[in-house]
């Protein structure tokens, strides 16, 4: 019922906002017959759980990461009747209603996968099953937590408190790493694309939209603003990413063809040497590792010095895997010939970030290891002037009248021996008292 909700709301506005658009416009936009127009109501769901199709020479698969908060929001939403509906005592739970709630959705992708094919239009099953499943697990579960955390009156900075020690330092190690990877994309792409700012107006100029069509294409750019965030990313890293077949934009040079008419496209540089300012984005990686190592070692210190460049290392591993995961994500073609291959290499991103940020992570996790365990520095005593003073006077024989009243007093208190009775052999212990005297 939560899978069928979350899916079903979705759909159901798609074809609203379509049969409108069929209304207003030709029919020849969407189709003559009211079918065609739920088959591409279906497609644009399937578009929105980021599946891509196949059209006519070609794939589409470079598809906007803005559009997958829609559905995650109402996949969020079905997360948390769900477990307001069942009785989930443990959080460890919320791993089982994920994939409960996962499982029927991946089932309504793929089977609206089937019904959305046309002659022209063959959305793949393949990615809507996948992507089906991944969304509705990461968002799904993420509303099944919420909802465990309220009813159980947990916040969420408890939450990590109950993780393993281990596990918890690798996650917040690899959540800042990739995190810090991020942000230097999204500093790279703006400052990119506001040194740029007269080529982007010309060329909005030059489409002369209209404010309808300037709010739609303000739109799809913010839509696609984090896939442009992924693609500095992966040129921070490195690697760089490709505008389309024999181009690439990487510190080491940028080669580009003909581009498409979109104004945030003006951010890219021209061809040639890459811009010297860009090339400070390199240390990104770097900073990044330190960050990650250090965050993973703070919050579990290990005894064994020689594993904390171990942790660091897998760090940078975990890093290197979830940014090939987002290049995977954020990339894709656009039909066919030029535009098949655009954005970064998967591999070569994660392979390269797992160098960069493992290196450097390993490196900052002994050091913040050496210091957990650094023993204390042992405090230096140093005597209060007047003692010094007085310890002086007393070692050059000038003691103070009050230390020499005290030393005169104590020595009238000592017993002096008795000669007489050390003398006297008929005096019981006599000869002891005497001697203990004498000694």
């Amino acid at each position: 019922m939560a899978a069928g909700s979350a899916a079903g709301i979705g759909l159901t506005t798609l074809v609203t906002l379509t049969l409108i658009g069929w209304v207003a416009a030709p029919h020849a936009t969407f189709g003559e017959d009211i079918g065609d127009v739920f088959r591409v109501a279906v497609q644009a769901w399937l578009v929105g759980n980021h599946a891509g199709f196949a059209i006519p020479g070609g794939h589409v698969g470079l598809l906007p990461i803005g559009l997958l908060v829609l559905p995650g929001l109402l996949l969020y939403r079905s997360g948390r009747w769900l477990a307001r509906s069942c009785h989930l005592p443990r959080l460890r739970h919320v791993f089982q209603a994920a994939l409960a709630l996962a499982g029927p959705y991946a089932a309504i992708s793929g089977t609206l996968a089937l019904v959305g094919q046309t002659e022209v239009v063959r959305p793949s099953m393949v990615q809507a099953l996948a992507s089906g499943f991944l969304l509705a697990s990461v968002a799904g579960g993420l509303g099944v937590l919420r909802q465990l955390l309220k009813d159980k009156e947990i916040p969420w900075s408890r939450l990590l408190g109950i993780m393993p020690a281990r596990p918890r330092s690798l996650l917040v190690g690899t959540l800042s790493a990739t995190s810090t990877l991020l942000v230097s994309g999204a500093l790279l792409f703006f400052a990119a694309l506001l040194m740029s700012m007269r080529e982007a107006v010309d060329v909005t100029q030059e489409l002369a939209p209209g404010p309808v069509g300037g709010a739609l294409l303000l739109v799809i750019q913010l839509l696609y603003l984090p896939n442009a965030v992924i693609f500095a990313m992966s040129y921070t890293v490195g690697p760089g990413f490709t505008v389309g077949a024999d181009t690439i934009v990487a510190p080491t040079g940028v080669a580009l063809g003909p581009l498409p008419q979109l104004p945030m496209l003006a951010a890219l540089p021209e061809s040639g040497a890459a811009p010297v300012a860009s090339l400070v984005a390199l240390a990104a990686p770097f900073v990044a590792g330190g960050v990650g190592g250090a965050l993973t070692l703070r919050s579990a210190p290990t005894v064994v010095s020689e594993a904390a460049p171990l942790w660091g290392l897998v760090c940078g591993v975990t890093t290197g895997l979830a940014c090939a995961g987002l290049s995977v994500l954020a990339g894709g073609s656009i039909g066919a010939e030029r535009l098949a291959e655009v954005g970064p290499s998967a591999w070569q991103v994660g392979l390269i970030t797992a160098l960069e940020v493992g290196v450097s992570a390993a490196v900052v996790a002994w050091v913040a290891n050496w210091l957990s365990f650094r023993p204390p520095a042992m405090p230096v005593y140093r005597p209060a002037p007047d003692k010094v003073r007085r310890s002086r006077s007393a070692a050059s024989g000038g003691a103070p009248a009050e230390l020499s009243g005290r030393l005169a007093r104590a020595a009238r208190r000592v017993p002096r021996p008795r000669a007489a009775a050390a003398a006297d052999p008929d005096a019981p212990h006599g000869g002891d008292r005497g001697g203990d005297g004498a000694v």
